[in-house]
Protein backbone atom coordinates (compact mmCIF):
# COMPACT_ATOMS: atom_id res chain seq x y z
CA UNK A 1 0.00 0.00 0.00
CA UNK A 2 1.63 3.33 -0.89
CA UNK A 3 2.67 5.94 1.77
CA UNK A 4 0.60 8.74 1.89
CA UNK A 5 1.82 12.11 1.40
CA UNK A 6 1.97 13.71 4.70
CA UNK A 7 0.06 17.99 3.81
CA UNK A 8 1.57 18.75 7.27
CA UNK A 9 4.08 20.15 6.88
CA UNK A 10 2.63 22.64 3.63
CA UNK A 11 -0.81 23.24 6.12
CA UNK A 12 1.21 24.71 8.63
CA UNK A 13 3.30 26.34 6.27
CA UNK A 14 0.51 28.27 4.85
CA UNK A 15 -1.29 29.22 8.12
CA UNK A 16 2.21 30.80 9.03
CA UNK A 17 2.80 34.25 8.66
CA UNK A 18 5.95 33.55 6.47
CA UNK A 19 3.76 32.61 3.58
CA UNK A 20 2.58 36.05 2.98
CA UNK A 21 6.11 36.76 2.64
CA UNK A 22 6.29 34.53 0.43
CA UNK A 23 3.88 34.87 -1.74
CA UNK A 24 4.51 38.60 -1.99
CA UNK A 25 8.29 37.75 -2.85
CA UNK A 26 6.61 35.14 -5.68
CA UNK A 27 4.25 38.12 -7.18
CA UNK A 28 7.03 40.02 -7.92
CA UNK A 29 9.23 37.72 -9.01
CA UNK A 30 6.40 36.52 -12.10
CA UNK A 31 5.53 40.40 -12.36
CA UNK A 32 8.82 40.72 -13.14
CA UNK A 33 9.51 37.93 -15.43
CA UNK A 34 5.94 38.66 -17.38
CA UNK A 35 6.88 42.44 -17.33
CA UNK A 36 10.13 41.58 -19.54
CA UNK A 37 8.56 38.91 -21.73
CA UNK A 38 5.69 38.81 -24.99
CA UNK A 39 3.01 39.23 -22.26
CA UNK A 40 3.52 42.54 -21.11
CA UNK A 41 1.67 44.64 -23.25
CA UNK A 42 -1.17 42.16 -22.68
CA UNK A 43 -0.79 42.99 -18.76
CA UNK A 44 -0.42 46.05 -19.81
CA UNK A 45 -4.01 46.43 -21.43
CA UNK A 46 -5.54 44.61 -18.58
CA UNK A 47 -4.16 47.21 -16.10
CA UNK A 48 -5.83 49.60 -18.22
CA UNK A 49 -9.37 47.98 -18.81
CA UNK A 50 -12.08 50.66 -17.68
CA UNK A 51 -14.07 48.99 -15.05
CA UNK A 52 -17.17 50.85 -13.27
CA UNK A 53 -20.17 52.53 -13.77
CA UNK A 54 -20.50 56.71 -14.36
CA UNK A 55 -23.40 59.05 -14.73
CA UNK A 56 -23.40 62.82 -14.35
CA UNK A 57 -24.04 62.35 -10.69
CA UNK A 58 -21.84 59.10 -9.93
CA UNK A 59 -18.58 58.37 -11.19
CA UNK A 60 -17.18 55.55 -10.43
CA UNK A 61 -15.27 54.19 -13.92
CA UNK A 62 -11.49 53.71 -13.89
CA UNK A 63 -8.77 51.24 -14.67
CA UNK A 64 -7.96 47.91 -13.05
CA UNK A 65 -4.58 49.25 -11.77
CA UNK A 66 -6.68 52.23 -10.29
CA UNK A 67 -8.88 50.01 -8.59
CA UNK A 68 -6.62 48.01 -7.03
CA UNK A 69 -4.29 51.20 -5.70
CA UNK A 70 -7.05 53.01 -4.49
CA UNK A 71 -9.67 50.56 -3.97
CA UNK A 72 -8.47 47.56 -2.95
CA UNK A 73 -5.08 49.31 -0.76
CA UNK A 74 -7.43 51.44 0.94
CA UNK A 75 -9.01 47.83 3.10
CA UNK A 76 -4.88 47.23 3.43
CA UNK A 77 -4.91 50.66 4.85
CA UNK A 78 -8.35 49.80 6.95
CA UNK A 79 -6.36 46.63 8.24
CA UNK A 80 -3.33 48.90 9.16
CA UNK A 81 -5.73 51.64 11.06
CA UNK A 82 -6.82 49.00 12.90
CA UNK A 83 -3.90 47.40 14.28
CA UNK A 84 -2.75 51.51 14.96
CA UNK A 85 -6.01 51.98 17.04
CA UNK A 86 -5.58 48.57 18.91
CA UNK A 87 -2.06 49.28 19.68
CA UNK A 88 -2.86 52.70 20.84
CA UNK A 89 -5.32 51.27 23.07
CA UNK A 90 -4.02 48.81 24.58
CA UNK A 91 -0.65 47.57 22.88
CA UNK A 92 2.77 48.82 22.76
CA UNK A 93 1.62 52.26 22.08
CA UNK A 94 -0.46 52.15 24.91
CA UNK A 95 1.36 54.34 27.24
CA UNK A 96 4.16 57.31 27.17
CA UNK A 97 6.36 54.35 28.38
CA UNK A 98 5.88 51.85 26.00
CA UNK A 99 5.22 54.43 22.97
CA UNK A 100 8.10 56.93 23.82
CA UNK A 101 11.05 54.88 22.28
CA UNK A 102 9.45 53.23 19.08
CA UNK A 103 7.90 56.67 18.10
CA UNK A 104 10.79 58.26 18.22
CA UNK A 105 12.87 55.28 16.51
CA UNK A 106 10.28 55.68 13.40
CA UNK A 107 10.59 59.79 13.56
CA UNK A 108 14.44 59.32 13.06
CA UNK A 109 14.32 56.57 10.25
CA UNK A 110 12.14 58.81 8.80
CA UNK A 111 13.57 61.95 8.44
CA UNK A 112 17.03 60.38 7.84
CA UNK A 113 16.43 59.06 4.50
CA UNK A 114 13.96 61.82 3.80
CA UNK A 115 17.13 64.36 4.12
CA UNK A 116 19.49 61.89 2.49
CA UNK A 117 17.02 61.63 -0.53
CA UNK A 118 16.78 65.42 -0.69
CA UNK A 119 20.60 65.95 -0.38
CA UNK A 120 20.67 64.10 -4.19
CA UNK A 121 17.89 65.47 -5.53
CA UNK A 122 17.00 68.86 -4.44
CA UNK A 123 16.16 71.77 -6.74
CA UNK A 124 15.49 68.28 -9.52
CA UNK A 125 12.62 66.86 -11.39
CA UNK A 126 12.49 64.05 -8.80
CA UNK A 127 12.51 66.34 -5.43
CA UNK A 128 9.20 65.65 -5.03
CA UNK A 129 9.88 61.75 -4.45
CA UNK A 130 11.50 62.29 -1.00
CA UNK A 131 8.68 60.38 1.02
CA UNK A 132 9.48 57.36 -1.03
CA UNK A 133 12.99 56.21 1.02
CA UNK A 134 10.74 56.71 4.47
CA UNK A 135 8.26 53.95 4.45
CA UNK A 136 8.96 50.26 5.77
CA UNK A 137 6.85 47.79 4.53
CA UNK A 138 5.30 46.20 8.06
CA UNK A 139 4.72 42.57 5.80
CA UNK A 140 7.83 42.02 4.98
CA UNK A 141 9.72 43.05 7.67
CA UNK A 142 8.33 41.13 10.46
CA UNK A 143 8.13 37.89 7.70
CA UNK A 144 11.85 37.87 7.78
CA UNK A 145 12.45 38.62 11.08
CA UNK A 146 9.82 35.74 12.25
CA UNK A 147 12.25 33.71 9.87
CA UNK A 148 14.93 33.82 13.15
CA UNK A 149 12.12 32.38 15.12
CA UNK A 150 13.59 32.07 18.57
CA UNK A 151 16.70 33.31 17.38
CA UNK A 152 15.98 36.84 18.26
CA UNK A 153 14.33 38.33 21.49
CA UNK A 154 10.32 38.25 21.25
CA UNK A 155 10.87 41.78 22.89
CA UNK A 156 12.60 42.67 19.36
CA UNK A 157 9.86 41.58 17.12
CA UNK A 158 7.23 43.65 19.57
CA UNK A 159 9.48 46.76 19.05
CA UNK A 160 9.84 46.05 15.35
CA UNK A 161 6.18 45.87 14.94
CA UNK A 162 5.40 49.20 16.99
CA UNK A 163 7.81 51.32 14.84
CA UNK A 164 6.99 49.86 11.67
CA UNK A 165 3.01 50.74 12.66
CA UNK A 166 4.26 54.21 13.38
CA UNK A 167 6.24 54.14 10.25
CA UNK A 168 2.83 53.48 8.46
CA UNK A 169 1.31 55.93 10.34
CA UNK A 170 4.33 58.80 9.52
CA UNK A 171 3.25 57.88 5.78
CA UNK A 172 -0.23 58.35 5.76
CA UNK A 173 0.20 61.51 7.03
CA UNK A 174 2.96 62.50 4.18
CA UNK A 175 0.96 60.77 1.75
CA UNK A 176 -2.32 63.08 3.29
CA UNK A 177 -0.75 66.05 3.27
CA UNK A 178 2.20 66.39 0.99
CA UNK A 179 0.68 63.80 -2.14
CA UNK A 180 -2.80 64.46 -2.50
CA UNK A 181 -4.65 66.88 -5.48
CA UNK A 182 -6.12 69.78 -5.01
CA UNK A 183 -9.08 69.43 -2.29
CA UNK A 184 -12.79 69.66 -3.03
CA UNK A 185 -14.82 71.00 0.26
CA UNK A 186 -17.93 69.84 -1.13
CA UNK A 187 -16.93 65.75 -1.39
CA UNK A 188 -14.83 66.77 1.77
CA UNK A 189 -18.04 68.03 4.09
CA UNK A 190 -19.73 64.75 2.47
CA UNK A 191 -17.07 62.51 3.52
CA UNK A 192 -16.95 64.42 7.69
CA UNK A 193 -20.70 63.28 7.57
CA UNK A 194 -20.02 60.23 6.74
CA UNK A 195 -17.48 60.08 9.63
CA UNK A 196 -20.09 61.58 12.12
CA UNK A 197 -22.48 58.66 11.15
CA UNK A 198 -19.57 56.30 12.10
CA UNK A 199 -19.00 58.00 15.03
CA UNK A 200 -21.93 58.30 16.03
CA UNK A 201 -22.68 54.20 15.67
CA UNK A 202 -19.51 53.81 18.16
CA UNK A 203 -21.25 55.85 20.44
CA UNK A 204 -24.31 54.11 20.61
CA UNK A 205 -22.45 51.02 20.56
CA UNK A 206 -23.06 48.90 17.62
CA UNK A 207 -21.18 45.44 17.68
CA UNK A 208 -21.42 44.42 14.52
CA UNK A 209 -18.46 45.85 12.52
CA UNK A 210 -19.46 44.99 9.49
CA UNK A 211 -22.01 47.56 9.43
CA UNK A 212 -19.18 50.22 9.81
CA UNK A 213 -18.32 49.34 6.17
CA UNK A 214 -21.55 50.74 4.99
CA UNK A 215 -20.99 54.14 5.95
CA UNK A 216 -17.42 53.64 5.19
CA UNK A 217 -17.53 52.54 1.16
CA UNK A 218 -19.38 56.37 1.21
CA UNK A 219 -16.87 57.90 3.28
CA UNK A 220 -14.46 56.65 0.58
CA UNK A 221 -15.95 57.78 -2.09
CA UNK A 222 -16.09 61.09 -1.33
CA UNK A 223 -12.71 61.20 -0.09
CA UNK A 224 -11.57 59.86 -3.30
CA UNK A 225 -13.42 62.41 -4.87
CA UNK A 226 -11.90 65.28 -2.45
CA UNK A 227 -8.14 65.10 -3.91
CA UNK A 228 -7.03 63.51 -0.83
CA UNK A 229 -5.66 60.24 -1.55
CA UNK A 230 -8.93 57.27 -0.85
CA UNK A 231 -6.40 55.15 0.91
CA UNK A 232 -6.46 57.21 3.90
CA UNK A 233 -10.48 56.43 4.30
CA UNK A 234 -9.53 53.54 4.93
CA UNK A 235 -7.43 54.66 7.99
CA UNK A 236 -10.30 57.25 8.90
CA UNK A 237 -12.69 54.53 9.00
CA UNK A 238 -10.76 51.93 11.30
CA UNK A 239 -10.38 54.73 13.87
CA UNK A 240 -14.09 54.80 14.48
CA UNK A 241 -14.60 50.69 15.30
CA UNK A 242 -15.07 50.20 19.11
CA UNK A 243 -12.38 48.30 21.34
CA UNK A 244 -11.38 47.64 24.70
CA UNK A 245 -8.05 46.22 26.45
CA UNK A 246 -10.10 43.82 28.26
CA UNK A 247 -9.75 39.41 27.13
CA UNK A 248 -12.99 40.18 25.19
CA UNK A 249 -13.01 40.27 21.06
CA UNK A 250 -14.24 43.33 20.45
CA UNK A 251 -15.45 44.70 16.94
CA UNK A 252 -12.13 46.12 15.94
CA UNK A 253 -10.20 42.89 16.49
CA UNK A 254 -12.93 40.95 15.24
CA UNK A 255 -12.68 42.47 11.82
CA UNK A 256 -8.89 43.21 12.22
CA UNK A 257 -8.52 39.12 12.31
CA UNK A 258 -11.21 38.69 9.50
CA UNK A 259 -9.50 40.83 7.12
CA UNK A 260 -5.69 39.53 7.81
CA UNK A 261 -5.45 36.88 5.63
CA UNK A 262 -7.32 38.17 2.47
CA UNK A 263 -5.23 41.41 2.90
CA UNK A 264 -2.14 39.35 3.28
CA UNK A 265 -2.83 36.41 0.98
CA UNK A 266 -4.98 38.53 -2.10
CA UNK A 267 -4.80 42.09 -1.63
CA UNK A 268 -1.01 42.58 -1.14
CA UNK A 269 0.09 40.21 -3.36
CA UNK A 270 -2.20 41.02 -6.38
CA UNK A 271 -1.09 45.36 -5.50
CA UNK A 272 2.29 43.97 -5.64
CA UNK A 273 2.05 41.78 -9.33
CA UNK A 274 -0.08 44.95 -11.20
CA UNK A 275 2.85 47.61 -9.73
CA UNK A 276 5.95 45.55 -10.22
CA UNK A 277 5.83 45.03 -13.74
CA UNK A 278 8.52 46.56 -14.74
CA UNK A 279 9.78 46.39 -17.91
CA UNK A 280 13.93 46.65 -17.48
CA UNK A 281 15.75 48.80 -20.52
CA UNK A 282 19.26 50.54 -20.29
CA UNK A 283 18.29 53.87 -19.08
CA UNK A 284 16.10 52.50 -15.89
CA UNK A 285 19.93 50.44 -14.89
CA UNK A 286 21.80 53.45 -15.40
CA UNK A 287 19.17 54.99 -13.23
CA UNK A 288 19.67 52.71 -10.18
CA UNK A 289 23.31 55.39 -10.23
CA UNK A 290 20.96 58.82 -10.83
CA UNK A 291 20.22 60.88 -7.63
CA UNK A 292 16.60 59.82 -7.66
CA UNK A 293 18.36 55.92 -7.81
CA UNK A 294 20.95 56.89 -5.14
CA UNK A 295 18.48 58.97 -2.89
CA UNK A 296 16.57 55.84 -2.85
CA UNK A 297 18.64 53.74 -1.58
CA UNK A 298 21.48 55.15 0.17
CA UNK A 299 18.30 56.54 2.08
CA UNK A 300 16.79 53.19 2.64
CA UNK A 301 20.00 50.83 3.32
CA UNK A 302 21.89 53.37 5.06
CA UNK A 303 19.31 56.61 6.56
CA UNK A 304 17.16 53.98 7.78
CA UNK A 305 19.19 52.06 10.03
CA UNK A 306 21.42 55.45 11.08
CA UNK A 307 18.27 56.97 12.01
CA UNK A 308 16.50 53.88 13.70
CA UNK A 309 20.09 53.02 15.72
CA UNK A 310 21.23 56.75 16.69
CA UNK A 311 17.57 57.67 17.94
CA UNK A 312 17.83 54.60 20.11
CA UNK A 313 20.59 55.15 21.40
CA UNK A 314 20.32 58.99 22.45
CA UNK A 315 17.05 58.12 23.97
CA UNK A 316 18.61 55.22 25.83
CA UNK A 317 21.35 57.05 27.20
CA UNK A 318 19.36 60.31 28.23
CA UNK A 319 16.40 57.75 29.72
CA UNK A 320 13.98 58.81 28.08
CA UNK A 321 12.82 55.57 26.52
CA UNK A 322 14.47 51.77 26.86
CA UNK A 323 15.47 49.60 24.23
CA UNK A 324 13.68 45.88 24.23
CA UNK A 325 14.76 43.34 26.87
CA UNK A 326 17.71 41.20 26.06
CA UNK A 327 18.43 43.25 23.17
CA UNK A 328 22.35 44.63 21.90
CA UNK A 329 23.83 47.03 19.04
CA UNK A 330 23.85 44.51 16.87
CA UNK A 331 19.95 43.49 17.57
CA UNK A 332 19.25 47.00 16.97
CA UNK A 333 21.37 47.54 13.71
CA UNK A 334 19.35 44.28 12.30
CA UNK A 335 16.69 46.22 12.98
CA UNK A 336 17.17 48.98 11.30
CA UNK A 337 18.33 47.16 8.39
CA UNK A 338 15.01 45.61 8.23
CA UNK A 339 12.92 48.98 8.38
CA UNK A 340 14.78 49.22 5.50
CA UNK A 341 12.49 47.15 3.71
CA UNK A 342 10.81 49.62 1.75
CA UNK A 343 8.52 47.74 -0.67
CA UNK A 344 4.44 48.19 -0.76
CA UNK A 345 4.57 51.70 0.83
CA UNK A 346 7.55 53.18 -0.93
CA UNK A 347 6.33 51.43 -4.24
CA UNK A 348 3.02 53.06 -3.36
CA UNK A 349 4.42 56.67 -2.81
CA UNK A 350 6.57 56.54 -5.55
CA UNK A 351 3.38 56.62 -8.05
CA UNK A 352 2.00 59.18 -6.51
CA UNK A 353 5.31 61.25 -6.66
CA UNK A 354 5.81 61.84 -10.02
CA UNK A 355 3.86 62.16 -12.96
CA UNK A 356 6.60 60.88 -15.69
CA UNK A 357 6.34 56.96 -15.90
CA UNK A 358 10.19 56.75 -16.41
CA UNK A 359 11.01 58.10 -12.89
CA UNK A 360 8.07 55.98 -11.98
CA UNK A 361 9.69 52.69 -13.01
CA UNK A 362 13.41 53.77 -11.60
CA UNK A 363 11.91 54.93 -8.71
CA UNK A 364 10.35 51.19 -8.15
CA UNK A 365 13.09 49.09 -9.02
CA UNK A 366 15.61 51.27 -6.70
CA UNK A 367 13.07 50.25 -4.33
CA UNK A 368 12.56 46.00 -4.69
CA UNK A 369 16.52 46.02 -5.20
CA UNK A 370 17.45 47.93 -2.17
CA UNK A 371 14.53 45.92 -0.20
CA UNK A 372 16.07 42.88 -0.86
CA UNK A 373 19.58 43.93 -0.20
CA UNK A 374 18.17 45.39 3.39
CA UNK A 375 15.92 42.25 3.92
CA UNK A 376 19.08 39.68 3.48
CA UNK A 377 21.77 42.07 5.66
CA UNK A 378 19.37 42.31 8.52
CA UNK A 379 18.76 38.88 8.57
CA UNK A 380 22.46 37.96 8.09
CA UNK A 381 23.04 40.42 11.61
CA UNK A 382 20.59 39.36 13.39
CA UNK A 383 21.51 35.63 12.44
CA UNK A 384 24.82 36.62 13.81
CA UNK A 385 23.59 38.28 17.10
CA UNK A 386 22.48 34.64 17.71
CA UNK A 387 25.66 33.63 17.83
CA UNK A 388 27.02 35.92 20.50
CA UNK A 389 24.37 35.07 22.80
CA UNK A 390 26.25 36.14 26.29
CA UNK A 391 28.20 38.36 24.66
CA UNK A 392 26.34 41.28 25.25
CA UNK A 393 27.80 44.48 23.22
CA UNK A 394 27.00 47.74 25.72
CA UNK A 395 24.69 50.42 24.34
Amino acid sequence: MPKKINLKIFKDFVESSNFGGFLLFLCVVISMIVANTSMAAPLQNLLDTKLGYENEAIHLNYSVSMWINDGLMAIFFLLVGLEIKREIVEGELSSPKKAILPILAAIGGAVVPALIYVSFNSGSETASGWGIPMATDIAFALAVISLLDKRVPTSLKIFLAALAIVDDLIAILVIAIFYSSGIELGYLGYAGIGMLVLILMNRFNVKNPYLYLIPGVFVWYFVHHSGIHATIAGVLVAMTLPTNDTEVESPLEKLEHALVKPVNFLIIPIFAFANTNITIHQEMIEGLTSPLGLGISLGLIFGKPIGIVATSLICSKLGIGQLPANSNLIHIIGLGLLAGIGFTMSIFISMLSFDNQVFIEEAKLSVLITSLIAGILGYVILNLSSRRKGKKTEI
